[in-house]
């Protein structure tokens, strides 16, 4: 099985203050992983590198097999779909739903003289459909839910058939409702004999959608552990990672986690 990344000994320093500490990783075709970890533990660091947006300060990142460092990543940014509240920020309020999707096939963001054919927007409106957005598309971004602008970003994320989606937190911001019906279409997506490559950043296991096969755990910059989902997330590592005793329950694919309170009498 091919590897869509992998890293080797990889650091990211920026000044005095070290994000990433040699780690070593990887990512095959039919892998769909969840990346864990708080605050600080370098988990944007590392997607802003597999976005090819970052390039490392020691060690070896390879994307698509391509290394960077000694590849065009204007190149290899199309073939990378990518999701992120910096990315969603910078999409006008004033674009339609569907041109907001459609534009991605040139790599740009709010549609100017650039044109698109039949076959562009048939693939928009699928991917629409597929995320559960498809009666969005002749509203403006500006108008839609928090909710209902993840699941365009995600269609627009699709639009170039990536071979490698990077989804940055995109739970955040949601309400519960919210939450559940996006770890659905995520859910959905992943199970798809069809589907990239897929890593998603979050805070919370709440938000792994089922389908998804292996976690990697951050904290300050280091891996505390990577492996398949079964074996891996477990209340020990996830404790280690967060760094507090955490209790792990799991029902139907779906996890919930809560801080373990001792029981004890004062005498």
């Amino acid at each position: 099985m091919a590897a869509v990344v992998e890293l080797a000994d990889v650091s990211v320093v920026r000044g005095t203050t070290r994000l990433l500490h040699r780690l070593s990783w990887k990512v095959d075709e039919d892998e769909r992983w969840v990346v864990l970890g708080p605050n600080g533990a370098g988990k944007t660091t590392l997607l802003q590198l597999l976005s090819t947006e970052l390039h490392p300060s020691d060690g070896l990142v390879e994307v698509l097999q391509e290394v960077l460092g000694t590849v065009d990543v204007f190149e290899l940014r199309p073939r990378i779909g990518l999701t992120s509240a910096a990315l969603g920020d910078r999409i006008p309020r004033g674009e339609k739903v569907a041109d907001v999707v459609v534009s991605a096939s040139y790599a740009v963001i709010g549609r100017w003289r650039e044109q698109y054919d039949e076959l562009d927007h048939a693939r928009a409106a699928e991917l629409l459909e597929e995320v559960g957005a498809f009666h969005l598309a002749d509203r403006t971004f500006g108008t839609l839910s928090e909710g209902e602008r993840k699941r365009v970003q995600i269609a627009r994320a699709l639009m170039t058939d990536p071979e490698l989606l990077l989804l940055d937190e995109p739970a955040a911001g949601l309400d519960l409702g919210g939450r559940e019906d996006l770890v659905s279409t995520l859910s959905i997506l992943a199970m798809g004999a069809t589907s990239p490559a897929t890593v998603l950043v979050s805070h919370h296991v709440e938000e792994i959608p089922p389908g998804f096969t292996h976690v990697l755990m951050l904290r300050r910059g280091e891996i505390v552990v990577a492996g398949p989902m079964a074996e891996t997330l477990t209340e020990e590592n996830l404790s280690v990672t967060f760094g507090l005793s955490l209790s792990l329950d799991e029902s139907a694919g779906r996890y919930s986690a809560r801080r373990r309170i001792s029981s004890h009498r004062r005498g």
